[in-house]
């Protein structure tokens, strides 16, 4: 049993010792209490769980501190994929609800399992999804700031669980004060996808996430028989053809754990019950 989380890219911590410190300590303890909840669930109640936790923190730019688009309202997509029926579920673009990934997980059940904007906030409603604003003081000055002058993140967790199965979950806020309507990588199988050889969550760029299909890549690339570390070098080399900027993390049916990225920025943790590891 192993789990891997990240906190997303474009970190707040560049911006103060104290908030580094404090995203550092975050990590670990969501890391701890999801592996202690990996103990006794799958991997994919436990990639949702850990992610709503990430999502329940306002450091992070999704759930509760998740960023203002340019008309001044918050959506946020997230999205859940089960390594073992290889099947996905995700919402788009919803607003008001405090846990994007749990409305992502119920979709599973369903024959539509991607909903978006207002069907998906229709069905979080109908499905007993409180109303909530994620919409924190922070995020508020931080988009009247930019209406004066003129981040980005993503949260996402690779388990896998004592059956070696494996799943993943990504959630976001979005880049902030994008164009109402803009769709990130996170809800997709670019970047957020997982079978029986392998699981990745991305954060970045989502168009360069989308344009390179990079969670996807390193999946096949894996399934195909190449090693994590070389699928993840390969995809990343394609990446740089466009200039794109990425993040990843990783785990394959072999319990292997990697993670990789353009520069040094993303936050992520990893724990496997003896080893645990807190990078930014």
């Amino acid at each position: 049993m192993k789990l891997i989380i990240h906190g997303g890219f474009f970190s707040e911590s560049d911006q103060s010792h104290e908030v580094k410190i404090a995203k550092q300590d975050s990590l670990k303890n969501i890391v701890q209490k999801a592996f202690e909840y990996l103990q006794s669930n799958s991997a994919f109640d436990t990639v949702a769980y850990a992610v709503s936790l990430l999502e329940d923190d306002e450091l992070y730019n999704a759930g509760i501190g998740s960023q203002i688009q340019s008309d001044g309202v918050i959506r946020m997509s997230a999205a859940i994929m089960d390594g073992e029926t290889q099947k996905l579920s995700g919402v788009i673009n919803i607003q008001d609800v405090k846990n994007p990934i749990f409305v992502a997980k119920d979709l599973m059940k369903e024959d539509d399992r991607v909903l978006g904007g207002e069907g998906a906030k229709r069905y979080a409603t109908e499905h007993g999804f409180e109303n909530f604003s994620t919409e924190i003081p922070q995020r508020r000055k931080e988009y009247e700031a930019k209406l004066a002058n003129g981040g980005k993140g993503t949260v996402g967790c690779v388990a896998i669980d004592k059956d070696g199965k494996l799943a993943v979950a990504t959630s976001t806020g979005g880049k902030g004060f994008e164009i109402p309507g803009r769709i990130s990588d996170s809800a997709t199988v670019a970047g957020n996808y997982a079978n029986a050889f392998c699981a990745v969550s991305c954060t970045g760029v989502g168009e360069d996430i989308v344009s390179n299909a990079t969670s996807t890549k390193i999946v096949t690339r894996v399934t195909d028989g190449m090693t994590l570390e070389n699928a993840f070098h390969k995809t990343f080399e394609e990446l740089k053809t466009i200039d794109g900027f990425a993040g990843a993390i990783a785990i394959d049916k072999e319990g292997n754990i990697y993670h990789q990225d353009s520069y040094p920025t993303m936050v992520f943790a990893s724990f496997d019950g003896e080893i645990f590891k807190v990078f930014n």
